[in-house]
């Protein structure tokens, strides 16, 4: 190797092969297209290895390149989960907290028990962020969240998981729906009527059609939603009817009826931390924060916390 590499050759290397063309790295990098290009041939030179083949006036990655990269990616890597702990460390001793959330929850509901929060811990910084499940439970694992609330069965040892909510799916009608009436709804209730459905690939749809499967009930399906938002405003203007966990339809309950549904759907809702979390005072205040606003929200529907 004729000199030392260094590392804004690395970046142009990873730039090219990640976004594919000169101009788009040199976009992604700040700098000019020639400016890449001289980082490249220098790089080539430095290594005294052809790292790019010159196809039709583009750069593709050759063998030596693509075997190049896969070194940077895990030195990367690397440099990532050092920045990760440093922000680790730079939370626990500012008083800052980072929460992952569904984003059916990241309007009323999250602002809510932040709220009842900063009354307790006024001096903290709280870090929001609204993701499906899966996201969230990738943050808490690579320790960039500290609270994470998923719609999802979790079962993994270093994630601690708790029921959040009823603990049971409720149905929702409309207020001038005849089955309003009723004090509770089952499956043999809602056949034929208009029926809202979650999308197919969906857990709670899954666990619905299944109990409505075993009672021998197809259910009327006129619209699949894949937000919950959606379900509780569309069943409030009167659309159909629907089954869902009743934190979802908080925001909508001055316009629709909340029912028991039998036999029980278990919810999947689970507020979630990371064993041995680095600033536990503030995790344990953020959880108690969140049960207390979904038993008052529970509350409020006539509806009891199974926690």
């Amino acid at each position: 190797m004729k000199r030392s590499i260094h590392l804004r050759q690395i970046e142009a290397l990873k730039a090219v092969i990640e976004t594919g063309t000169v101009s788009q790295a040199a976009e992604a990098l700040l700098i000019s297209q020639p400016a890449v290009s001289k980082l490249l041939a220098h790089l080539e030179n430095d290594t005294e290895l052809q790292l790019f083949d010159r196809v039709r006036g583009r750069l593709v990655p050759s063998a030596h390149g693509l075997r190049l990269y896969q070194e940077v990616e895990r030195i990367f890597a690397g440099v990532k989960q050092i920045e990760r702990a440093v922000d680790l460390i730079k939370r626990a001793e500012r008083g800052q907290i980072s929460i992952g959330v569904l984003p059916a929850f990241s309007g009323l509901f999250i602002s809510r028990v932040t709220g009842h929060f900063l009354k307790l811990h006024g001096g903290a910084h709280v870090s929001i962020t609204g993701r499906s499940s899966q996201f969230i439970v990738d943050w808490l694992l690579s320790k960039q969240t500290d609270v994470g609330i998923i719609n999802s069965v979790i079962e993994h040892p270093l994630i601690k998981a708790e029921p959040l909510g009823a603990g049971n799916l409720v149905c929702i009608v409309p207020l001038d729906h005849p089955l309003a009436e009723r004090a509770e709804i089952t499956p043999q209730d809602i056949a034929g009527e208009p029926f809202i459905s979650f999308s197919s690939e969906n857990r709670t749809r899954q666990k619905i059609d299944a109990v409505l499967s075993e009672a021998g009930v197809t259910p009327n399906s006129i619209i699949d939603a894949n937000l919950a938002q959606a379900v509780s405003e569309m069943v409030a203007d009167g659309m159909g009817i629907s089954i869902l966990d009743p934190l979802f339809a908080y925001s909508q309950r001055d316009r629709l009826a909340i029912r028991p549904f039998k036999p029980d759907i278990q919810s999947d809702l689970k507020l979630c931390t990371l064993q041995g979390a680095a600033g536990q005072r503030l995790v344990d205040a953020y959880l108690e924060a969140t049960r207390f606003t979904a038993a008052t929200m529970l509350a409020r529907m006539g509806l009891t916390a199974s926690f």
